[in-house]
């Protein structure tokens, strides 16, 4: 049975749709009656929570759709998934990030799981299974009033027995301290498979910033990794500095890959490039059995060392925002890092 949450049917009700007699759509429509668009959004007051969708299962969720104002809150909102009643969320990741906008500034996507379509339509269609409960929250860490449009579209039926959950996690370092890595997920056990990354990029360094190898250690690896990639551009399916001459960075977005953002310095207060990439494991999901962990290297290209010696790597301390989308066999997941604060989340 196909079902639909949004602010015209808080709960997803057999013709309990359009029904609304107050809402933030009644005044613009008080001379057209019930029916008429009457609650098309909701406001969330700063500092406070609303429950986007509580669902009796068994079911899938199949398709999120939202859009806010202002476009600030897409740093400034924590959504998060509960499945089957539990206090830990299984995904807690800011809005925007959640749809590859982690800049407060628009990028247009174009792939399968995920789109985001002018001027701020954000869809994802990560299927989401739960067996007896779920819950969607999104909660506002801003000062103001954040108005959502929202919709959450689920289909009521039984779910396969080797069904997984999905789960998001969210990690900033701010900057990457010097020689060290950006830890993107860990501690992560059980069985599961890896099948998304999206990194919002902010460069600290002059000069060619994408060396960085992600590395993803599977059960029981330690020192070294099972999956070892050979650079950052690389992993997002680039490839030789994303550079085309005579243009130089050069977004694309495609169903599982894709640049979607370059934000340039402007001579002014925006001083350092940003970056949007994201990744996704559809059709090569990284399977685990027992835990998981993954990282990227800050790591960089500084000048030649004369004498014809050629240019070296060097380490960098980047702004790296990471969120990681994984499918596990528990509906939460002790590896939760800590909740961000505004502070944390802020853009620059």
């Amino acid at each position: 049975m196909s079902r639909s949450i949004s602010a015209e049917n808080f709960t997803g009700a057999k013709s309990g749709g359009g029904r609304a007699t107050e809402g933030t759509g009644a005044v613009a429509a008080s001379r057209l009656g019930p029916g008429w668009k009457i609650s098309p959004s909701i406001d969330i007051a700063a500092g406070g929570t609303a429950v986007l969708a509580d669902i009796e299962g068994p079911g899938t969720i199949r398709h999120l759709w939202c859009t806010t104002d202002p476009h600030s809150a897409w740093r400034g909102t924590l959504l998060r998934m509960y499945w089957e009643g539990e206090e830990t969320p299984a995904v807690e990741v800011p809005l925007g990030d959640f749809f590859c906008n982690g800049w407060n500034v628009f990028s247009q996507v174009s792939s399968v799981p995920v789109a985001a379509n002018p001027n701020g339509g954000f869809n994802a269609y990560w299927p989401m299974p739960f067996r007896r409960k779920a819950r969607i929250t999104l909660e506002n860490l801003t000062a103001e009033k954040v108005t959502l449009y929202y919709q959450v579209d689920y289909e009521l039926d039984e779910v396969a027995d080797d069904a997984t959950y999905f789960h998001a996690q969210w990690r900033r370092s701010h900057p990457v301290p010097f020689g060290q890595v950006h830890t993107l997920l860990d501690g992560v056990t059980g069985s599961g498979s890896y099948v998304g990354t999206y990194m919002a990029w902010g460069v600290n360094s002059p000069g060619w910033w994408g060396e960085g190898e992600l590395k993803f250690y599977l059960d029981g690896d330690d020192e070294f990794p099972t999956l070892c990639g050979t650079g950052t551009e690389d992993y997002f399916g680039g490839a030789w500095n994303f550079d085309v001459p005579g243009q130089g960075y050069t977004a694309y977005t495609t169903p599982y890959l894709g640049l979607n953002q370059i934000l340039r310095p402007d001579g002014l207060y925006r001083s350092q490039q940003r970056f949007g990439m994201y990744r996704w494991h559809v059709l090569d999901p990284i399977h685990f059995a027992e835990d998981l962990r993954v990282t990227v290297q800050s790591l960089g290209i500084g000048p030649g060392q004369g004498n014809g010696l050629p240019h070296r790597y060097r380490h960098t301390s980047d702004d790296i925002a990471s969120t990681s989308l994984f499918y596990l066999d528990a509906p939460s997941s002790a590896s939760l890092p800590a909740t961000p604060d505004l502070l944390t989340l802020e853009v620059d």
